[in-house]
């Protein structure tokens, strides 16, 4: 229980320390980070960790736009849809990455027996 509790505290840590990052952005930069990430939660499915993997990504794109001295719909395409769209597909794909593995898993162990 205390390993679940420390867990969640520094799940919450670094969620806190993520979104900073994103307050740090200029212009807006953050307005659309946020914006894009409500609309791809809309889409999360199970833990929402691919989810999380895909913000963090989002955030470091952000990032070297903004230090590139990018404006934001530079970075993202004028069609933000398109963008956030492409985003959900990457997270799609990892989903599909783990169902691959978990059948291979299984197939590994108990499929070669037979």
């Amino acid at each position: 229980m205390v390993n679940f509790i420390k867990k969640i505290l520094d799940d919450k840590k670094e969620y806190k320390e993520m979104m900073a990052r994103v307050e740090a952005l200029p212009g807006d930069y953050p307005k659309v980070y946020k914006e894009i990430c409500n609309y791809m939660w809309s889409f999360a499915s199970g833990s929402g960790m691919d989810m999380l993997r895909i913000q963090y990504d989002l955030i470091d794109l952000f990032e070297a736009g903004a230090a590139d001295g990018k404006d934001v719909l530079e970075v993202t395409g004028k069609d933000v849809n398109s963008f956030a769209n492409g985003l959900i597909d990457q997270a799609k794909r990892w989903d599909d990455k783990l169902r691959n593995n978990l059948n291979k898993s299984i197939f590994d162990r108990v499929g070669k027996k037979k």
